[in-house]
């Protein structure tokens, strides 16, 4: 899904791996290749009984720094699935998909057409 500013957007399944089976809707995340982690909202991740990990540190635009809980979740977009750490985001936060889920899931943005695709074959290592 694409707005009129052109950001893109994709719906997320997230499910707590401790407790598969149970797996919630987040419509509409901003897909931002620019963000680490993904944050997904708080109240969300407590539904699934998702455990607070770490916290981590995020400095914003302006200079201002903030914390976040982080915690496990499995992620399924298009098809795909990983296991990725996100952030536990409060109501004024931004929904995100981030890099490392992204990675984690093996996709890329289609930048003619605003759709996640397939990233191909992973690199690997080579043998001397």
């Amino acid at each position: 899904m694409i707005d009129d500013t052109g950001t893109f957007r994709t719906d997320v399944e997230i499910e707590n791996p401790a407790n598969p089976g149970m797996r919630r809707t987040i419509s509409s995340a901003l897909v931002d290749t620019g963000a680490e982690l993904s944050w997904f909202p708080r109240t969300v991740l407590e539904e699934l009984g998702v455990e607070p990990r770490k916290v981590w540190h995020f400095r914003q635009a302006d200079g201002t720094v903030l914390a976040r809980p982080t915690g496990a979740v499995n992620v399924y977009v298009g098809g795909v699935w990983t296991v990725d750490e996100v952030v536990f985001g409060e109501a004024s936060d931004l929904v995100l998909l981030g890099a490392r889920s992204l990675e984690g899931l093996n996709l890329r943005i289609e930048p003619a057409t605003k759709r996640l695709v397939d990233a191909g074959p992973a690199p690997a290592a080579a043998v001397a």
